[in-house]
Formats: structure tokens, sequence, C-alpha cells
């Protein structure tokens, strides 16, 4: 067995139920040390929930002399103070989705991590689940030929979600920052680097307040940045695919993800979650749901618990934490997430000035080993899924 990483979380938030439960409970390679937020009293909530020994500062964390790996769950306004303190501490530091909020930002962290020899990990790591794991199989086995085009959509009523997750009227908060990210980080992880990006767009609407039972200030605010997006990304791979982020409509989700081929076509689930279907479209032939190629299907065999439907968020901080202890490269490394970071922001610049913007980030992921499942007897035994994060 490798050494575990000592590793502390920084955010209690909503997302930080299943990544406390998973870390504590699903990895063999982590060790939970650890739990600290801006409120002391939500960090010792969470520590007695999930059984971990120490309620810390931020700063207390950053001076540890034990913690090696830091999880930051704060918000995206947040991350890059966060992230540089603790790189400048000499931690490894797992980040949600988006690394910062912008790329000048990300790039210095990305150099930073660089300068100190540190690892940086990126949301989202449902590229690392069993559906999309088992698309890039598909893919990489020549199941559909060239991917010639595809297309990407989702929509929600982001305005009116952000009253009720207020983190949302911050910088980072609109529908292509939110959500869209999970659309983009999916499309990389299957068909590698955007080359090129022509896009048009519009602001979110100034919200009035809406729940009758919200608390607080009742002033109207409005999301930053564009909350439309409409976009088509050239590939580096030749794969021509539309985009559409639209955040100024009702939360009745429309998720797509299909990519067409010279053989096939490949209809993906959801990228937000682990368990996205895979579906293989071949001419004159019936449809056919290919079964999962690997495991982390986001079916938890632990006890349930709030907030499960969020499946194994915490993948990508367990793979990392393998890369640490071997010393290679992560798969939702720093290099990926400055990408993701570029293609949102350069679908809001090319919507801007009218003028196609061409990212000048690159990445590389490998996938992982397919063969090894999350569960077994009938979901009921854990398996041996953690054996694909270690090479």
């Amino acid at each position: 067995m490798e050494r575990k990483v000592s590793t502390a979380v920084v955010g209690c938030g909503m997302i930080s139920n299943i990544y406390l439960k998973n870390l504590k409970n699903l990895f063999s390679i982590i060790d939970l040390a650890a739990v600290g937020s801006r409120s002391r009293a939500a960090a010792e909530e969470k520590a007695r929930t999930y059984g971990i020994d120490r309620v810390m500062t931020v700063d207390e964390i950053a001076a540890s002399g034990d913690i090696e790996l830091v999880v930051n769950l704060t918000p995206a306004f947040s991350h890059y103070d966060v992230i540089k303190k603790m790189l400048l501490a000499g931690k490894h530091v797992w980040t949600e989705k988006t690394m910062t909020v912008t790329v000048d930002q990300a790039r210095e962290l990305v150099e930073l991590a660089d300068k100190k020899g540190l690892y940086l990990g990126v949301a989202p790591d449902t590229v690392l689940g069993a559906g999309l794991q088992t698309a890039r199989r598909a893919i990489d086995t020549d199941m559909i030929g060239t991917v010639t085009s595809g297309v990407a959509v989702i929509n929600r009523d982001q305005a009116l979600n952000s009253e009720y997750f207020a983190f949302l009227r911050g910088d980072g908060g609109s529908l292509p920052y939110d959500v869209g990210v999970y659309y983009i980080g999916a499309l990389l992880s299957l068909l590698g680097p955007v080359k090129a990006i022509r896009a048009f767009g519009a602001p979110a609407p100034v919200h009035e307040p809406e729940f009758l039972y919200a608390n607080g200030d009742r002033v109207p605010w409005r999301i930053p940045g564009s909350n439309v997006l409409s976009a088509c990304l050239e590939f580096a791979c030749g794969a021509l695919v539309s985009v559409l982020f639209d955040g100024n409509t009702v939360n009745a989700s429309q998720h797509e993800l299909t990519l067409f081929g010279t053989r096939g076509v490949l209809k993906v689930g959801d990228p937000n979650a682990f368990n996205g279907p895979v579906t293989l479209l071949y001419a004159d032939q019936p449809a056919c749901v290919l079964p999962f190629t690997h495991g982390y299907d986001g079916a938890n065999t632990l006890e349930p618990t709030a907030f499960d439907h969020y499946g194994h968020r915490g993948v990508g901080v367990a793979e990392m934490a393998y890369a640490i202890r071997a010393g290679r490269p992560n798969r939702c490394c720093k290099e990926y997430g400055l990408h993701c970071l570029e293609v949102l922001a350069g679908m809001e610049q090319s919507a801007a000035t009218g003028k196609t913007v061409e990212p000048v980030s690159r990445f590389e992921m490998k996938p992982l080993a397919p063969g090894y499942y999350s569960a077994f007897m009938g979901g009921t035994g854990r398996a041996d899924a953690e054996r694909s994060l270690m090479d």
C-alpha cells in the first residue's frame, strides 16, 4: 500500500458533504486529517458528522507541518486567494471548478505550482467517472471512427438559482462557468484541446427576488458575465462542436452531449454526473446502450447521506494523491483546468469582440485503465475501482 496523503478540506458548503464522505471512507490513499471553513461552527459540524479529528483555520492549515494536500471547496471567487496561499505554503492543492475566475489568475497559479514543484488539480472530476470513461474508450477503440462534429447543450434559470445559492451572484456564477464547465470538461476529456472559438452571448437579466421565504437583502441584482453563450469550438483533432449554454430560461434542464463520427454517433449522458449512459448509434441499426467499462458510476456503497446524488466527487483528489506518490502527472491536472477556463473565457471574449479566439494552453489526459468497477454482488459490496487510479 502507498503511504497515505495527509489531507485537509477548506470550505464547508453544500458540495463538502459528498467530498468529506468519500475522502473519509472511499479512498484508501487519503488520510482526511482536518477541515476548515470561514465559519468555525460549520467546520465543527462537518467534523462531528464525518469523524474528522481536527478543525483548523485556513492559516493554521497553511502553517501545518503534516498536511500535504488541501482540497479547496470555497466559492470560485475565493479560489485564487486560497490556492495561492496553500501553494506558497508548500501544499499540493485540489480545487473545485473553476480554477479561478480569470485566465490571468489561473496562469499565475499554474506557473507558481510549476516553480514550487507542486501538484494543482482541478474539477470537474466527473470526467473520471464510468460514463465519460466509457465514452472515451468507445472513441479510442474507433467505435465511431473519426469524430467530425458534436453538440453540447444545457439550460437553467440561473438568476432564480442565484437567489437560493447566493454564491452564484458573484464572479463565476453565470451558467457557463457554474454548469457549462462540466460540458467543456467532458468535451476536452474526449476530444483534447480546443484550437479556435467563435461565439455569441447575452448577459443575465436583472433579477427581482421571488422566493417569499428568502431572508436578507431584497435589492435586485445581476449575475456578472454572459449567462447565454452560443459557440462553435474547433478542436485540434479537427472536430467542430456547437455549444449552447442558456441560463436565461427555466429550470427544466435539457442536457445533451452528442458526438458524430465517420462510422457512428455517440450520445453521452449528463456530464455533471458519473453515470451518464453512453448510447451508440450505427446506420440502420437499433440504438445500443454500452455497458460501463470503468468504475466510479456514482452509486455509493457507503451509508446514505445528504447530497449522495453528487456521486463519486473526490475521485480526482484520490487520483492526484496516487500521482503524488508515484511522481507522475495527474489526469485532472492544472493544464486541463486552465484550458477549461481559457475556453469559457474565450467564448465570452469572442462574443464581446466578434472575433475568433485561439486558446494558447494545451494539456493531455490519459484515460483510466478499464475493467475495474465500484461494486459487486448486486451493488452491495465494494469492488476494486481504486486500482484504476494508481497508474
